[in-house]
């Protein structure tokens, strides 16, 4: 029985594995990536032991001793154990919602999500994270101290499991570089060059219509996809705002980069929050 069970297992995990590299490939990924995920599931698929006995018994390092899991897709495995779900597969898929991910952090509900999300714009873990420390949660009632710092340990600790630090000091990606890869998303999208996905989310017709973009820049593997969030949506900037997903293999983060509709960097694209950064890299390519 315990042999079937870690069977069932390790093919659930493996599936959704193997449904990541299916995406990644329609939706023209680099191959080696495509390739690491189907080595991977090949890999759980013929492990006799269940990969949640070889998480509990050695963390990461457990996962890592498996034939073609490496840093990343051992993470992977993680969030599909710890979480049963994928954000990453969330995206590909086009259904990643953002009012479930805050509900999953303890002290929040569903309502309190809705409303995180409506009134304050919060869409990830590290979205709630600054919030709870600006001073923007404590507009809601309810939120006393005591409660902010449970939620400020708690999303530490998701943060803290889900962005692994390297083996040095992790090194942001330059606002040159994430200017120059939402160009190549935005140049590529108004070209028809990219594929179309069908988000679950505000689509009630499941038109294909997200265009998403799969590159990379040196050792950073990026997606990007224009934002199809209920806020862009209020705004209508679901063709302006841009969402950068990267990783390194040990290391990943967001940014979402908009054209400024104010002050000196009216009508540029600027990266949301490195304001600062971008009048320099501008400053510069006007001398």
């Amino acid at each position: 029985m315990v042999g079937m069970m870690a069977h069932a297992l390790n093919q659930h995990i493996a599936g959704r594995l193997e449904e990541t590299a299916r995406l990644l490939r329609d939706q023209g990924a680099d191959p080696y990536r495509v390739n690491a995920y189907l080595r991977a599931a090949a890999t759980l698929r013929t492990t006799p032991v269940a990969v949640d006995v070889l998480f509990r018994n050695g963390g990461l390092d457990g996962l890592r001793e498996l034939r073609g899991v490496g840093e990343s897709i051992a993470r992977a495995i993680r969030e599909l154990l710890v979480h049963g779900r994928l954000p990453m597969l969330d995206r590909l898929r086009g259904e990643s919602h953002p009012v479930a991910l805050l509900a999953s952090v303890p002290g929040i509900g569903r309502r309190l999500a809705e409303r995180l999300h409506e009134e304050l714009g919060l869409e990830t873990l590290a979205d709630l994270e600054a919030a709870a420390h600006d001073g923007r949660l404590e507009t809601i009632a309810g939120f006393g101290e005591k409660r902010l710092a449970g939620i400020r340990d708690s999303v530490a600790h998701r943060l803290g499991r889900v962005r692994l630090p390297a083996a040095g000091p992790a090194t942001p990606p330059s606002v040159s570089e994430l200017l120059d890869v939402d160009r190549e998303y935005r140049d590529k999208a108004a070209g028809g060059q990219l594929r179309l996905i069908a988000p679950r989310r505000f689509n009630p017709t499941g038109e294909a219509w997200l265009p998403i973009l799969h590159t990379e820049r040196g050792t950073r593997q990026y997606t990007a996809l224009y934002s199809n969030t209920a806020r862009a949506h209020r705004a209508g900037t679901t063709d302006d705002w841009v969402v950068l997903y990267h990783h390194d293999g040990s290391a990943e983060g967001q940014h979402t980069v908009i054209t400024a509709t104010r002050g000196p960097l009216r009508g540029h694209r600027v990266v949301a929050g490195r304001e600062h950064d971008c009048l320099a890299v501008y400053a510069r390519s006007a001398a």
